[in-house]
């Protein structure tokens, strides 16, 4: 099965005769742009949208990734953060920043001469909170990785196959997800969670994720990892270099959720009820 919804992934990508691939670094976005110039060559083109919710590491590989297999790729500065409607953080945030995306490409591609735009959509997509589709249907984006019914799962074993770094990448949605629902964006935010989440992965942490919330008198940090990790935090003795660290980045307190990283676990949550904290690991001046 995997192999026939390959063929027809090739196949597509060959029918569109040329194609822009909106492009982040990602498991689904590398394999697309991957394929889409082993057939089509340089008559496609990955694009990078550059904003401050994407962390500078993952500019950096992504584009370390493109050097590497070759494809042509670009970079594209969008204006999500001219837009009061993303900045407030709204249920359907992701509709803003996709809306931003595909405005640069569509003119993009028409410079080009490029004939589709296609983005890293997935089978196991379907179903799931996703206002950017909305957005992708509205500029009509395709999503050949949905629409032959690739799942995460295939992608990442086809990408293996191809000896894709990013195989067994994790998830990593943009900085601006860690802020709960209705709290708004700032790049001070984004910057501060940014910096934390480089601290746990520099420490080893595979799976993580950085919650930042609003709390009286400053802000506060949801450290978020892998259920199988979290007993290596714990047990690593190294709580009290993080408190210290995630202190000097402007945190007023710093807890670990002992549920382990989820998706989505500050969807819709207001700051007060959105903390289920389970383990302190500030040291006592952080609650000055």
């Amino acid at each position: 099965m995997i192999d026939a919804k390959y063929s027809q992934l090739r196949e597509m990508l060959r029918g569109f005769g040329s194609c822009v691939i909106a492009y982040s670094g990602g498991v689904d976005s590398v394999f697309l742009a991957a394929v889409a110039h082993e057939i089509l060559g340089d008559r496609s083109l990955a694009v990078i949208a550059d904003s401050p919710s994407l962390p500078r590491r993952e500019l950096r590989e992504a584009l370390e990734i493109a050097e590497q297999f070759q494809f042509p790729v670009c970079v594209a500065t969008t204006a999500e953060f001219a837009d009061e409607r993303y900045l407030a953080n709204p249920g359907n945030r992701c509709y803003f920043c996709k809306h931003a995306l595909f405005t640069e490409l569509i003119p993009l591609a028409r410079a080009g001469g490029f004939a589709v735009i296609a983005y890293g959509e997935n089978a196991s997509d379907v179903g799931e909170h996703r206002p950017g589709a909305q957005a992708a249907a509205e500029f009509q984006i395709r999503a050949p990785l949905k629409e032959v019914g690739l799942t995460k799962a295939e992608i990442r074993e086809l990408s293996a196959r191809l000896n894709l770094p990013t195989a067994d990448k994790p998830q990593l949605a943009c900085l601006s997800s860690r802020i709960p629902t209705g709290e708004a964006v700032t790049v001070q935010k984004l910057r501060m969670i940014e910096e934390a989440e480089y601290h746990l992965r520099d420490l080893g942490f595979h799976d993580v994720r950085v919650r930042h919330h609003e709390i009286t008198g400053g802000h506060l940090a949801r450290i978020e990892v892998g259920p199988e990790e979290l007993g290596r935090l714990i047990a690593s003795g190294s709580s009290s270099r993080i408190a210290e660290q995630f202190r000097s980045l402007g945190y007023q307190q710093v807890t670990l959720d002992l549920a382990g990283y989820r998706r989505g676990s500050t969807n819709g949550q207001p700051a007060s009820t959105a903390v289920p904290i389970s383990f302190r690991v500030s040291d006592p001046a952080l609650a000055r």
